[in-house]
């Protein structure tokens, strides 16, 4: 049996008249992640600032609480961090709509694999399936943080908008990611407590408030261990001390 060229192999695969496209899916089609006619990229960008600091006893993701549409404020009281999993969260930046339509779906997908599965989802195995519906161009424009902890112990991913990841000590995003991102690389240190974290993670979404304007109005604070998510909302941001005695 003679094994075909290359270019034979190659034009095997180009479609014909009532021959199915073998790039694409058997029932339905991919979703098109083209922007709407007229749409502009930058008027369906949200600023803000999320981090996501990984701690010797879990994690630690905070956000500001601002949501903007062009220059105006549209809300002062955005909950940008979200649990999905029984020991996991995502922080969220990028388009409202999108996001909250990738957090019921992953959390679906969670609920699912519990029930089939009888066990929670791994980190390794949450962090690919955001991966993989991000570069699906179903969810255009996110760009979260996910934090974690499963057996393997604590993690933090940085996701980018087509569904890069890669794992980190510490991830940012958002407009005042540089900000956070100055203050994140002075003061992490390997090995902290999640309090010592948290403290970390307060100092760098103040830094992004008080110098990039699309960021501001408060603080979502999540706290990840093997026990749970802890949600935490401070919505006037007057400095680490006054969170720090808040709790």
């Amino acid at each position: 049996m003679r094994t075909p060229n290359h270019a034979e192999f190659s034009d095997s695969l180009v479609s014909r008249p009532g021959q199915a496209d073998p790039y694409t899916p058997e029932l339905g089609s991919l979703p098109d992640a083209e922007l709407p006619e007229g749409a502009d990229v930058a008027e369906l960008k949200t600023g803000t600032t999320t981090v996501g600091l990984r701690a010797e006893d879990g994690v630690i993701l905070a956000t500001d609480m601002r949501a903007s549409l062009g220059n105006m404020v549209s809300s002062k009281t955005v909950q940008k961090v979200e649990d999905i999993h029984p020991t996991g969260a995502l922080t969220i930046a990028g388009s409202v709509s999108a996001a909250q339509s990738l957090i019921r779906t992953l959390r679906a997908e969670v609920n699912l694999y519990d029930a089939r599965q009888g066990e929670d989802m791994s980190m390794t195995a949450l962090s690919t399936l955001t991966s993989n519906l991000l570069r699906s161009g179903g969810f255009f424009i996110v760009v979260p943080v996910l934090g974690g902890v499963d057996d393997d112990g604590p993690h933090i991913y940085s996701i980018d908008a087509l569904g890069g990841k890669t794992e980190e000590k510490y991830a940012v995003s958002g407009s005042g990611s540089t900000f956070a991102l100055g203050v994140l690389e002075q003061q992490y240190e390997e090995g902290m407590d999640v309090e010592e974290a948290r403290d970390v993670a307060i100092r760098s979404i103040g830094s992004a408030v008080e110098r990039d304007t699309a960021s501001g109005n408060g603080i979502n604070i999540a706290t990840v261990t093997d026990e749970g998510v802890e949600i935490e909302r401070f919505e006037e941001f007057d400095g680490i001390d006054a969170i720090q005695s808040g709790r």
